[in-house]
């Protein structure tokens, strides 16, 4: 695995652990659609929630949630259409709304993580 695929997938990790603890329930990890993938899907009470996940392992490059461009959000937005059309139905009910966030993990070289949610970006 590259180190770049390492560091994502620790960062997916380091994202699911903050909304577990945050009492949101995991629905889906790493789900493909057409055209693209949804890093994690999520309960927050009864809001459906798709979350992107950027990870970096410094600043250098600026911050994680940068990397999140406009075409980026449309993709998730058709994405979690896509989700919804394919899984809502199997939750058994309706949600009272969908959202969609961003988790940016930021990986200094000494020390925890550093998790920053920005909820609703679209």
């Amino acid at each position: 695995m590259r180190a770049k695929d390492a560091v994502g997938r620790y960062g997916e990790k380091v994202a699911a652990r903050h909304l577990e603890e945050r009492g949101w329930r995991l629905l889906d990890r790493n789900w493909r659609g057409t055209g693209g993938e949804l890093d994690l899907v999520a309960l927050d009470g009864d809001v459906l929630v798709a979350v992107e996940v950027k990870t970096r392992s410094g600043d250098r490059f600026g911050h994680p949630a940068e990397a999140v461009t406009a075409a980026k959000l449309r993709r998730l937005r058709r994405l979690t259409g896509e989700w919804l059309e394919r899984h809502g139905r199997a939750w058994g009910r309706g949600f009272r709304e969908v959202r969609v966030d961003v988790v940016a993990v930021t990986l200094p070289r000494a020390g925890a993580a550093r998790v920053e949610h920005l909820e609703g970006v679209l």
